[in-house]
């Protein structure tokens, strides 16, 4: 405090030198001046009380129990043998006693997590998949306190969501409505009401922290994420926009202690509406497919196929029995726009056509061999093709398994490779199915180019820089010709022993 003061006096005291130097009318004018305007203290944002009013008794807990089984007694670890007359004899019992009979006996075990009512009418509640799996009985409970039994209409463990119905005479509900989640910016605030840890309603504040995040939960993770506090029990529980509407569906968090530290994720509307419509309307979901498998594509792949951009999803092949009408689409294309919407990255592919209906033709750009094109194709349904693939399991399409009475073929050896022809005999020693066609790898070299890429012995190569190889010295010829060019790597068509494609870039250095 003694230093504060005297700073003060000292800035003071030089003030007053300052002013004693000045003629007397110059003081006069000086202390006649109105003391300057404090600034204004700034503001924090502007209370969302009126909204979270609003918006609360829409949000309900959601309250799961399922019957687990545990060992039984002839399952469990034996009493200890303690001398006759001991006084933890009973002690012993109790805790090691026989809990049933049996091998196995039923627990009960419950859980809590969130959700949010989006049809009053109708009493259609929507919550994670995660939240209601293997449930035996799903109660939903409001925020004044009132309990109802809840059905699963659907779910989908992909998007990790679920639709449940109530019976809406049992109690007024308070529906809120999806917003667009494409018009959501970084730094937009947004608001989070749930049930973290079986607390009940609680609403926590926050904003955007960024868009389209990838966490490797699914096949279409395109989540917001928001620094606003979200714990365990807020899955399934909504996070609103400052208009009241729903932008996300709160599903996952990064946490190492198991609370908030500000990362939080949440499904968008725009990609939950269609699935949370679906399972409303089907008890399922019905999503388009391409029947294509793609790849992503590098600065070496693009190099190789002489794009300008590492945009798009490069097809490495297409899947058999999809039935879907793809034909027009050819292995090494790069798929750059679906059905009008553009494909930035292999990532994008699969979620737009998975949100495109069922047996829709759409226009698909694609660039090949360094021009675009627009082919047609015919979606089919990826749940039909999943169910078949399912059934059929993992196929046999090896043609001979001797491969001991298999002639060592001769070989080549070409980028850390050695190489044969694909005949009868390399086709019994690696099993590889009687419909690929190619050259086929014997060895890979430690440390070389090709093991670099994981290149493996039995892979078939099917064509370099897109053009068919049926013997070694096409592979050289091939190589040969890059080198000549000046290319720095050569693109690699690689097929499975069952078939199944892959492209690889390769050093030619």
């Amino acid at each position: 405090m003694a230093f504060g003061n005297r700073s003060g006096y000292l800035r003071a005291g030089v003030a007053a030198l300052a002013i004693g130097a000045m003629p007397v009318s110059a003081i006069a004018q000086v202390s006649a001046q109105p003391a300057p305007t404090p600034a204004p203290a700034v503001a924090g944002p502007k209370s969302v009380a009126d909204l979270a009013g609003k918006l609360i008794d829409s949000v309900v807990n959601v309250s799961t129990a399922q019957n687990v089984k545990t060992p039984g007694a002839d399952q469990q670890a034996p009493v200890p043998q303690l001398p006759e007359d001991s006084p933890f004899q009973e002690f012993f019992n109790d805790f090691f006693g026989p809990k049933g009979k049996g091998g196995e006996e039923s627990r009960r075990v419950q859980s809590l997590g969130s959700g949010f009512v989006i049809d009053a009418e109708k009493g259609i509640v929507v919550t994670n998949n995660h939240v209601i799996a293997d449930a035996d009985e799903v109660e939903v409970v409001f925020n004044d306190g009132t309990k109802l039994k809840a059905e699963v209409l659907g779910k989908d463990t992909k998007t990790d969501l679920a639709v449940l119905k109530i019976d809406p005479k049992k109690h007024k509900l308070t529906a809120v409505k999806f917003g667009n989640s494409s018009k959501a910016r970084i730094g937009d605030w947004v608001m989070a009401i749930g049930n973290p840890f079986g607390l009940g309603g609680t609403v926590t504040l926050g904003i955007i922290s960024a868009i389209n995040r990838n966490i490797n939960s699914g096949p279409y993770d395109s989540f917001i994420q928001t620094d606003a506090a979200i714990n365990r029990g807020n899955s399934g529980g909504p996070l609103f926009n400052m208009e009241g509407e729903v932008v996300g569906v709160n599903t996952a968090i990064i946490s190492p202690s198991g609370g908030s530290i500000g990362i939080g994720f949440a499904i968008p509307s725009e990609m939950a509406v269609p699935v949370i419509d679906q399972l409303k309307e089907f008890g399922e979901t019905r999503r388009g497919w391409l029947g294509v498998r793609i790849q992503p594509v590098t600065d070496e792949l693009a190099e190789s196929l002489g794009l300008a951009s590492t945009k798009g999803a490069l097809v490495s092949g297409l899947v058999e029995g999809s039935n879907v009408d793809n034909k027009e689409i050819k292995p090494g294309d790069v798929i750059i726009k679906f059905d009008g919407k553009p494909v930035d990255s292999a990532r994008d592919l699969p979620r737009v056509v998975a949100e495109s209906p069922v047996g829709k033709e759409v226009e698909v750009v694609v660039i090949r061999k360094g021009k675009e094109e627009i082919v047609k194709v015919k979606l089919g349904r990826l749940e039909e093709f999943e169910k078949t693939e399912s059934k059929d399991g993992s196929k046999d399409k090896g043609a001979d398994k001797k491969k001991d009475e298999a002639e060592k073929p001769a070989a080549t050896a070409v980028l850390g490779m050695k190489l044969a022809a694909l005949d009868d005999a390399t086709r019994a020693k690696f099993e590889i199915a009687p419909d690929v066609q190619g050259v086929v790898v014997t060895e890979v070299a430690p440390g070389s180019a090709a093991a670099e890429k994981r290149i493996a012995p039995g892979e078939v190569i099917v064509d370099i820089g897109q053009e068919t190889v049926t013997s070694p010295e096409d592979v050289q010829k091939r190589v040969d010709k890059l080198r000549q060019d000046g290319r720095k790597n050569a693109l690699l068509m690689l097929a499975s022993k069952t078939g199944e494609l892959r492209f690889v870039t390769v050093r030619v250095e």
